[in-house]
């Protein structure tokens, strides 16, 4: 880490950008309470107690900038395990920009982003895994996502982590120390209970793995299309499901030419919806062009609802369009990559045109049809829930171990594979130096989600994603 330094003093506004109430600006550094001293120079800053807050006036020599509260946190009982000072001020522009230029000018050193975390982290307030989880709370926009990434930050997945990572590196230690007396052939680490460990690490590391699509959806949200002939009542039923007249509603054919998104949360779950352009032959070079993007965002899309006119279509013409708008109709993919398929939901609108009874006797050859009437209002719950099913595919929202992060999934993998060799070459009885280097490619693996492995590109890379004051 030679290149991260972290004894100097960083400062940054920690509040968004543009004009507000208040302005909260954060340093961190050896320097802090000095630097802040000279600002406040009514305060005694030096000899102020840890958390506490202080009222005080900025100045710049004899010139009032502003009123403000210091609040002093200092190491090793703070957030960076620095100490760490708190300007709130009011939230001018100028002002913030001012006391931001006057820090600097008295020898902090604007901060780059995430360096606040990244530095609580190498300061070892907290694990790798637990400081990419401060991004996620901060970006989580739903009760489900936030429920993930604050038991993240608390430790739940990297403590399992590490404790499967201490039992694996016990053994790996034994057989390291095979190899020291290799000519006398002698085997400190009991074959079969290793197997037995591995076995199990397998099927703790392939649960934790299969928690990722979940985790997507729930940090991510579902991709989720409504899509249909023209006149099916998208727009309809885009504004039943958001409760709110959000699209133009028309009886004539076409309206929607373009696509229209919002966010929708059911039972903690964000739906990311797209009302889109009728499927048909367009009428118009403009109409065209709506059906394009149509789909396009079918592509992209994780559930497509399709929607349809009870009283006007067949059973033959709707399995045909859902033939066209999945290659794997009945697994839906969520993880939104080309190719991988997208889970149709049939729904029959109109349902109070067309009797309930001869909608389900007229369609009994299309499976999960659920029936509607967008226009009235009636079985949109129903729909919510078969959404929320689609979306979590079995899966539950109450596991406390969720996989999130891409790169937790990816090492995850990488440890598997190791596993499986280090497990095929001791059934092979081939040589503990063999052995050895897949079990060490296993730990280092696991290490690197929890930061026990580091190198400076990889935090370089982590702590960039973060905003600045973070």
């Amino acid at each position: 880490m030679k290149n991260l330094i972290t004894d100097d003093t960083i400062v940054a506004l920690s509040t968004p950008t543009g004009r507000g109430a208040i302005g909260v600006i954060r340093l961190s550094g050896p320097q802090s309470v000095e630097i802040s001293q000279k600002l406040f120079p009514a305060l005694a800053l030096h000899t102020a107690a840890t958390h506490t807050l202080h009222f005080g006036i900025i100045m710049d020599g004899t010139e009032v900038i502003d009123e403000a509260v210091v609040g002093i946190f200092k190491a090793p009982k703070s957030y960076t395990c620095q100490d760490v000072i708190e300007i709130s001020c009011h939230g001018s522009p100028y002002i913030i920009q001012k006391i931001l230029q006057l820090l600097i000018k008295h020898g902090a050193r604007p901060a780059k982003p995430g360096e606040f975390t990244m530095r609580a982290f190498l300061n070892g307030r907290f694990d790798l895994s637990q400081a990419e989880a401060v991004s996620d709370l901060i970006a989580s926009e739903s009760q489900a996502a936030h429920h993930i990434a604050m038991n993240q930050m608390r430790g739940g997945f990297s403590g399992e982590l590490k404790h499967l990572r201490q039992r694996l590196l016990d053994f790996a230690s034994l057989v390291e120390l095979e190899l020291d007396f290799s000519e006398e052939d002698v085997e400190f680490a009991n074959r079969e209970q290793l197997i037995g460990l591995i076995s199990e690490m397998q099927n703790k590391i392939e649960k934790l793995a299969e928690s990722f699509r979940l985790g997507n959806v729930l940090k991510n949200g579902v991709n989720t299309v409504i899509a249909g002939r023209p006149n099916a009542g998208k727009s309809t039923l885009l504004n039943a499901l958001l409760n709110e007249e959000r699209a133009i509603v028309s009886e004539i054919p076409g309206t929607t030419r373009d696509t229209i998104e919002e966010v929708m949360t059911i039972q903690g779950i964000s739906f990311r919806l797209t009302d889109t352009a009728g499927i048909r032959n367009a009428a118009d070079i403009i109409e065209r062009q709506g059906v394009e993007r149509t789909m396009q965002k079918i592509k992209q899309a994780a559930i497509v609802i399709y929607l349809f006119d009870a009283d006007e279509m067949s059973a033959k013409d709707v399995l045909a369009d859902m033939k066209k708008l999945s290659t794997h109709p009945v697994t839906p993919s969520l993880s939104n990559r080309d190719g991988d398929g997208v889970a149709v939901i049939p729904v029959a609108n109109k349902v109070d045109v067309l009797d309930e009874v001869k909608a389900e006797v007229k369609f009994k050859e299309i499976k999960n049809l659920v029936s509607i009437s967008a226009r009235k209002n009636k079985g949109i719950e129903e729909l919510k829930k078969v959404l929320c099913d689609a979306a979590l595919q079995g899966a539950s929202m109450q596991e406390n171990i969720v996989l999130t992060n891409a790169r937790h999934y990816e090492a995850l993998q990488a440890t598997l594979t190791n596993l499986a060799n280090a497990k095929k070459g001791i059934e092979s009885k081939l040589s503990g130096e063999l052995v050895a280097s897949d079990i060490r490619s296993a730990l280092n693996h696991l290490g690197e989600i929890t930061g026990e492995v580091t190198t400076d590109d990889l935090l370089g890379n982590i702590f960039s994603r973060f905003c600045i004051g973070k």
